[in-house]
């Protein structure tokens, strides 16, 4: 029998591996592109407005045209092909698809295919399981191409043309910023517990050590929140966050704002 992987190997290789990816999506942003190149409001405004052109399509080609355009955008704002379809499509079929799938049988309509034990995958079903899988897979390679593209403080500082209050803009910055930075406390905990355990841990002895890390993880939150608040408000903090980088329009986001206007109208018009 194959023998288990170490409970803290996993634990280990798993915050690794998030924080390997979270640094890669900032190397895809710093790359000379398409999307980079673009002024953060219009790519936010236009990936909104195609948002909501794709939920209110009834047209599975004009989903699957712009599924199409985002894998044009991908590749020429540099974002290698196989991991954005990978990225996108791993996570579509493994949480979407299992809520599709029971429409394979019960949506009435003309019998497509029989299977055993009296299962019959209808017509019907089949078009509604495609158009769903194709809409969620397109809603989230546009939010993937915004983000990939587009550092996530640059996000939060565009969301302004949206006049979304400046509260809630900094909640999302900080619980981002924080989240990645408890990872690397969390990791370094576990190599200082690794570094210090001869041989295997039982089921209740990981479980224990499991309990022990998440509240010390919880404590130094509840600190470290204190202290972040402290640190803004003596550097100059007041409800605002301030960029160092202001957003300037330039006639190349103009112009790539007047296409996305086009294809948003593209899109509402004939996808009804």
């Amino acid at each position: 029998m194959q023998r288990r992987s170490h409970f803290l190997e996993k634990t280990l290789s798993g915050i690794t591996e998030t924080l390997e990816r979270s640094l890669f999506a900032e190397a895809i942003s710093l790359k000379s592109g398409l999307f980079q190149s673009l002024d953060p409001r219009v790519k936010v405004l236009a990936t909104l407005a195609m948002l909501i052109g794709v939920a209110l399509s009834r047209s599975v080609w004009i989903i699957g045209g712009v599924y199409l355009l985002a894998l044009y955008f991908a590749r020429a704002s540099a974002i290698p092909m196989d991991f954005f379809i990978r990225r996108v499509w791993l996570a579509v079929f493994l949480f979407t698809g299992l809520i599709a799938v029971p429409a394979l049988f019960i949506t009435p309509g003309p019998a497509l295919l029989h299977l055993p034990w009296g299962l019959v995958i209808t017509q019907t079903g089949a078009r509604s399981m495609v158009f769903l899988l194709l809409r969620v897979g397109t809603s989230v390679s546009l939010v993937l191409l915004l983000i990939l593209t587009t550092p996530w403080n640059t996000v939060l500082g565009a969301l302004s043309v949206l006049k979304i209050p400046d509260v809630f803009v900094m909640i999302l910055g900080m619980t981002c910023r924080y989240i990645f930075l408890l990872l690397h406390i969390a990791n370094d905990m576990f190599l200082s517990r690794k570094s210090r355990v001869v041989g295997r841990l039982s089921g209740s002895e990981e479980r224990h050590m499991l309990a022990v890390v998440g509240a010390t993880l919880l404590s130094k939150s509840l600190n470290m929140s204190s202290e972040v608040y402290l640190a803004m408000v003596s550097r100059g903090y007041r409800g605002t966050a301030v960029t160092f980088k202001p957003f300037r329009m330039r006639i190349r986001d103009w112009s790539w704002t007047a296409i996305f206007v086009v294809i948003t109208a593209l899109i509402l018009s004939f996808g009804h």
